[in-house]
């Protein structure tokens, strides 16, 4: 299985989700070559596809709003796994959102080649799902954005606190002899 590090506390990249919604339009584009060179009717993305990205979308802005309440209110006020579940859900969606709403545009922008332009019962659906693939993408953002703590005051002070410059793994607690 292959893994992509991820760098600790650090935003998904916007290359990575530009490269999703590339992969997106190109397999979408794809479909549509290969059925219209069978001869078959374009692929038309069913409804219920653009409504259930915009239900996910408004489920990770609703735990987003919670969460971001939860952290005004005080440390002690957050559970720290159902942020970090947040967050791997906020990041997951931003994939799927990319992906999604590339196929879209890819399914919708073959048919502006075409002489003859398609009905509206056509390219809608594939329009509506490009929409809601950016909107899953939007609400995923603001997700990952609620879930960064704010630094404490005791971060600060750290902060300009000076390590002991000759401290190394032997100088830890779990080192040290008894």
């Amino acid at each position: 299985m292959l893994r992509v590090p991820v760098p600790r506390g650090e935003r998904s990249s916007p290359a990575a989700l530009a490269a999703a919604a590339a992969v997106g339009a190109a397999a979408g584009l794809l479909a549509q070559f290969v059925l219209s060179n069978r001869g078959h009717a374009p692929l038309v993305p069913p409804l219920s596809l653009p409504l259930t990205l915009v239900l996910v979308a408004a489920v990770l802005l609703v735990f987003a709003l919670r969460l971001r309440r939860a952290l005004k209110k005080g440390a002690g006020a957050v559970n720290p796994f159902q942020a970090v579940r947040l967050l791997v859900a906020s990041r997951a969606a931003q994939i799927v959102g990319a992906l999604l709403g590339g196929f879209g545009g890819g399914l919708a922008l073959s048919l502006l080649g075409r002489s003859v332009p398609a009905p509206t019962a056509t390219w809608l659906p594939m329009l509506l799902t490009l929409i809601a693939g950016a909107v899953l993408t939007g609400c995923a953002l603001f997700a990952e954005h609620c879930c960064r703590v704010p630094p404490s005051d005791d971060d600060a002070e750290a902060e300009d606190a000076d390590p002991a410059p000759d401290a190394g793994p032997a100088d830890q607690a779990a080192f040290r002899r008894r």
